[in-house]
């Protein structure tokens, strides 16, 4: 009988977060005052984000930071995951190759975003704040903003992206279920807001107008701070708790994997899984492959431009080195809502640039094929973001089959999809398309990235 599951007890937990930006080769390049045009210190990214997370983001020397003890308490009501070897999906594609996948959809919060909302909290209440507020896309970081703020007694405001609120209205019903205030962006509650509906009534939202709004309301509200569920290189360091438990896993299972896959909006749940094993390559201990799986409509990874640029769309942010379509950018309505981002997270895009990584795009229909076979096989409905790296493993494991050749890969389940339903029926009923963006309109959204000698 097949052994599926490998999972860790909680006494073998790790007690640090591993920071990739100590052992990387080319170390990210600063964040910048938008007005000067000089690096950030964390005294200056401490007037919008906590104290703790703004050291966190500019740490180059510290490989491993420890969880604090009362994160690590809140961490063992969830963790570890499972890592399962999707043995029946292997049959399905009759692929030589070993699947295994870290399943992050087992915690109550149903993804990965849980991993950095504990810490962003737990920091902001030991720093004295009383409010936090956030941005979010198809709700799941909303969520766990919004159930982290309640463990620790703070008042949470969200700004949801419009289209995944009406898309998906179950997850702000879940954010205010936990006491979280919750509202469409663009929104009329604040300045950045109306200016964006000014100039545009009918814009759909997207990560980097809720961005906007949730940045101005912590810079003008006391005793308020700003939580970031990705990008940032502060939120990937509390998310490589996945890729350190997956690594003890996959010993446990007698094996290392060739390809690392994870879905990529900003790069939370990649650099989440991915970091711990990437740092073998540096060293030439191991020379594992790493695939970052965008949506077509939202491909700055493989068509982006790397630049300096702002994280939202009103321009409230530092200037950040990414690769990015353009700070304007206007993504298509797919229903991956969490991957509708302009950008990439700092890290990954020196990654990226230096070639340890690279991107895949994802057609929709493609991704919504995949997580159905994926259900199917696994009894896991994912959400529309996970099925982007079960499209991209599937076509790795396709390869392995035309090759002949065995090979082990490893991707991030990221969540799952039952708040997604609609979704899939739109998908079942034929009403989904493909979107794809041309050159020339990646050109036009780029005219407008702030100039950086």
């Amino acid at each position: 009988m097949r052994q599926k599951k490998y999972i860790l007890s909680e006494q073998e937990l790790p007690t640090q977060w591993y920071n990739i930006q100590a052992d990387m080769p080319n170390k990210p390049l600063p964040p910048l005052n938008p007005q000067t045009h000089q690096p950030m210190s964390a005294d200056d990214l401490s007037h919008v984000f906590n104290k703790e997370c703004s050291k966190q983001e500019l740490d180059t020397e510290h490989a491993w930071i420890d969880i604090p003890e009362d994160v690590l308490e809140k961490y063992t009501f969830y963790r570890s995951t499972p890592l399962v070897r999707a043995y029946a999906l292997e049959e399905a594609l009759g692929t030589p190759a070993h699947i295994y996948f870290k399943n992050e959809s087992t915690n109550p919060l149903g993804s990965h975003k849980i991993n950095s909302a504990i810490p962003q909290c737990y920091y902001c209440k030991q720093e004295g704040d009383t409010n936090v507020t956030t941005e979010t896309g198809a709700g799941q970081w909303g969520a766990a903003l919004s159930y982290a703020a309640k463990l620790y007694g703070l008042e949470a405001a969200v700004y949801q992206v419009k289209i995944t609120m009406q898309q998906k209205p179950y997850r702000s019903s879940i954010m205010r279920t936990f006491g979280a205030t919750v509202e469409g962006s663009p929104s009329m509650s604040t300045r950045a807001g109306k200016n964006i509906i000014t100039r545009d009534p009918h814009h759909p939202g997207s990560l980097g107008t809720a961005i906007s709004e949730a940045v101005e309301l912590a810079t003008t509200t006391p005793g308020c701070k700003y939580t970031l569920g990705s990008v940032l290189n502060h939120v990937a360091l509390h998310q490589t708790i996945i890729g350190l438990e997956a690594e003890k896993q996959m010993e446990m299972a007698g094996e290392y994997p060739d390809q690392v896959i994870a879905c990529f909006g900003g790069g939370s749940n990649f650099g989440g899984i991915a970091f711990p094993f990437l740092r073998h390559n540096f060293t030439g201990e191991r020379h594992t492959e790493f695939i970052a799986a965008e949506p077509e409509s939202c491909p700055k990874l493989t068509r982006g431009k790397f630049e300096y640029d702002f994280g939202d769309e009103a321009g409230y942010t530092p200037l950040l080195p990414m690769y990015t379509l353009g700070h304007d950018f206007k993504p298509a309505n797919i229903h991956a809502g969490g991957l509708r981002y302009h950008g990439a997270g700092m890290i990954i895009s020196q990654l990226l640039k230096d070639g340890y990584l690279h991107g895949e795009d994802i057609p929709q229909l493609e991704s919504f094929k995949a997580g159905m076979l994926f259900a199917q096989t696994e009894g896991i409905i994912p959400a529309p973001e996970s099925c982007h790296a079960i499209a991209a493993t599937i076509r790795e494991a396709l390869k392995a089959k035309e090759e002949g050749k065995e090979k082990v890969i490893l991707f991030c389940l990221s969540g799952h999809g039952l708040i997604d339903m609609p979704s899939y029926d739109s998908f079942i009923n034929g009403d989904l398309q493909n979107y794809s963006v041309s050159d020339e309109e990646i050109q036009q959204f780029l005219k407008d990235v702030p100039k950086v000698d």
